[in-house]
Order: structure tokens, then sequence, then C-alpha cells
């Protein structure tokens, strides 16, 4: 006699039959079901990394707590690549050539707020302050279940638990290590919990994030300390650009119902974010001036330098000039615009027209470094919400009281286990 849930299977089984590009809503209410099954242990190994954090480079124990997990579903490991890295593989049972890759980081912030959780950091200046114990949880749920569903896949599904994040190394020396060079994954994807409303994705095509850069002024020393705060100043106002004289690095503001991302009059859109207040040093009879600065615009990038040179010419500083000159910058997230256009249709598709919405804008002052792989590989990035305002959750990345609400990791699971599905099992 068939237990219930072979009958599922096989109903399934047949119901897929010959529908290779049509969503199977029943494959997918079972991946919930699945996911409110497993819900109640990832909150809990959640919490076991959020009291145990460890820094970039030194993610020895969640290497072996991931290690563990994945070798006790039956899914290969191969922890060789680099550092402390986990790269969990699942071939699926059906002939396919597509190869799917996930993306988990690991690592936690050295930072010290106080936490109100009954669950606190216990490794004294390190926490997980920007949500990659969520990440890992829900790297982890996926991976279960997509195991769970392991001969109805085409293809392979390979989970990478990434190391090194927050220094901005880890994805270029997993590359930089053979990553694609030994399992050459067709399409990557990742997300990153941050202050939207729980459970809501979004997405963009290209941008997601305004790109950062640190410049520096050189100037001869000659030029004192007050009359660099005061060019220091001409520059800020000359250079920064907002829409409407609108905050755009009020961050808080990016799920507001009126300007926030999801509009698309968003005042997170076509913007030029400068640092106020400029580092001011000295060195060998030289004076430096350094900021960051968040351009939305690629295009505008390289007419920064000469603008800032144009207002040191007027202000009366051209033979004091040495240099100007960025001495910072890294790649910005880049979605995939095929890619992500087809991710939207399929979630809409399984999980309604508002399960994924689309973002307009862009976001200043954080990156992932998520973006060394889509130089690789055609990759989408999803942001995912974990605030919840009548819990006094608010899961603004970096700051303080940073808190997330446990049912994005559901969310989580339940989505892109069956994004992954559907993009492995379609023609």
């Amino acid at each position: 006699m068939k237990t219930t849930l072979s009958i599922i299977f096989t109903m399934l089984g047949l119901l897929s039959f010959g529908q290779t590009n049509k969503i199977n809503v029943l494959d997918h209410k079972l991946i919930g079901m699945e996911t409110d099954k497993i819900y109640d242990k990832l909150v809990k190994i959640r919490r076991d990394f959020h009291t145990h954090p460890e820094l970039a480079g030194k993610e020895k124990r969640s290497q072996q707590v991931i290690k563990d997990y994945l070798l006790n579903l039956g899914i290969e490991v191969d922890t060789t690549i680099y550092a402390h890295s986990v790269v969990g593989i699942i071939k699926g049972g059906k002939k396919g050539t597509r190869k799917i890759a996930w993306r988990a980081d690991m690592d936690a912030l050295p930072s010290d707020f106080p936490e109100q959780l009954s669950f606190k950091s216990k490794v004294p200046g390190v926490q997980h302050g920007c949500g990659h114990d969520v990440h890992l949880a829900i790297g982890l749920g996926i991976a279960e279940i997509l195991a769970k569903h392991k001969e109805s896949l085409k293809g392979t599904v390979y989970l990478l638990f990434q190391p090194e994040e927050e220094t901005f190394a880890g994805a270029k020396n997993m590359i930089d290590n053979g990553l694609v060079s030994k399992f050459d994954p067709s399409e990557i994807y990742a997300l990153h919990v941050t202050a939207l409303p729980v459970g809501q994705i979004m997405v963009k095509p290209n941008e997601m994030f305004a790109y950062q850069k640190r410049v520096r002024i050189k100037l001869k020393n000659s030029v004192t300390n007050e009359e660099a705060k005061a060019l220091a100043g001409k520059i800020y106002q000359s250079l920064s650009r907002a829409k409407n004289d609108s905050k755009p690095w009020e961050v808080q503001n990016m799920s507001d119902h009126r300007d926030g991302l999801m509009q698309p009059n968003t005042i997170f859109n076509d913007y030029l974010i400068m640092d106020k207040n400029f580092m001011i040093s000295s060195k060998n009879e030289e004076l430096f001036l350094d900021t960051y600065l968040y351009e939305t615009n690629q295009a505008q990038l390289e007419k920064i330098i000469p603008a800032i040179e144009q207002v040191i010419k007027k202000e009366n500083y051209t033979a004091q000039l040495v240099s100007v000159s960025f001495i910072q910058g890294n790649p910005t997230i880049y979605n995939d615009e095929n890619l992500t256009k087809k991710s939207m249709k399929i979630l809409q598709g399984i999980y309604g027209d508002h399960s994924i919405v689309r973002s307009y804008g862009q976001v200043p002052f954080f990156n992932d470094d998520f973006a060394y792989f889509q130089q690789k590989v055609p990759g989408v990035y999803f942001f995912l919400g974990g605030s919840n305002l009548e819990k006094g959750l608010v899961a603004m990345n970096h700051a303080a009281n940073f808190m997330v609400d446990e049912e994005s990791i559901k969310i989580g699971v339940k989505s892109f286990s069956s994004l992954i599905m559907e993009r492995l099992n379609r023609k």
C-alpha cells in the first residue's frame, strides 16, 4: 500500500509529464509544506550561528556545522576550493545540462552593539549584524528541500557557502582558486535580508546598489586645514546631486510607500552622495582630502574627477593641486536582465503577483562581493525583507538593534527552492 507522500509524488509526476515550461503548482505546494516542517530546525540553527559568530577568515566552526548538516542530508560536499568555504553538490536524477549555484555568505561583523535577544552573541566584539546567519539558515533549508526532490531534478545544484564577504574578498578568492572552472555553473543566485517588510522579495535588472568610490585630493602642504575644510565644502556642494532636494542617504526610507525603492519615482535613483566630512591628513609636505561617494549612473563616474578639478580651479587652488584620483572602488551588483525577468515571472506564477516586486532605485552605502561571481556567471541578487514593525524588528544592516523576523527564513527557503527547481527543469 502506497504512503500518502508517495501517492502525491506519483500524481506530481503524472501532472508534470510533458509540461516542461509550465509551472506545476502542486510541486510548489509540496515545497511549502516541506519548508514548514523544517522551519523550527532552521530557526534553531540560525540562532546557533548567531550565538557563535565568526569574523571573515575565521569561519572554522561555521564551516564544520554546514558540512555536517549537508552530509547528514546525503549531499556531496567539497571544502577544497578556498579557506572555510563549503560547496554542497546535488546532482539531479534526470538528464539535464543546466548547473545552478546558490550563494550564502558566512561571516559576521566586528561589532558590540547591545543585543535585545535571548540568543546573543557569545563572542565579545563580534556579531551577526548583517544577517548572514539568516542567509546560512536559508541556504541550508534550500539544500534540504532540493535534496528531497533530487530524483526529479534535471541538472546540478551547487550550494556555495562563502567566507569573507564583509572584507569583499571571499567571492573573488573562490573564483581565483578555481570555483568556476571546476563546477562551471550556468546561473547563480543570492539574496540579502534587509529592512523591507518581512517576506518581501525585491529585485531589479542591472545595478542594485550605487557605485561606491573613495576619492583622494592631494594638495601641497601650503594649504591650511581650515582652507582644506572650506574647499571640501565647496566640492560637496558642487558635486552632490539628488532628485527634488530629496535625501537618498536616509536609507531607512527605502521601503517608504511614497518615495521608496518600489516606486517608479523613487528618490533612490539619479543621485550622487558624498560624505560631507572629508578626512584630512598630511604626509611628506602634502595634504590629503579623502571622501567616499556613491553614484547611481556608471557613465557619470568618469566625469567626477574633472568636476572636482574644476572646483579646485574655480577656488584658486590650481597651483596647490598635486592630483585627484580614485583610490578605492569595488564592482557593484549587476543583475542579468534576462534572468531577472524570468525569475520574477516564475515567482509571481507560483506565489502570486505580490510575492516579488521590482525595485526602481539603487541603495547607497552597501554592496556585496557577489558582484565578482556575476562577472563570471549570469546571476541575480535579491533583497529579502526582514523587518516587522509590529514586533519592533528592524533589519537595518550594520546598525544598532539590527533584528530579523525569522519568518523571512521560511519565505526565502520556499521561494528560492521553487525558483531553482523551475530553472533546472525548464528547457
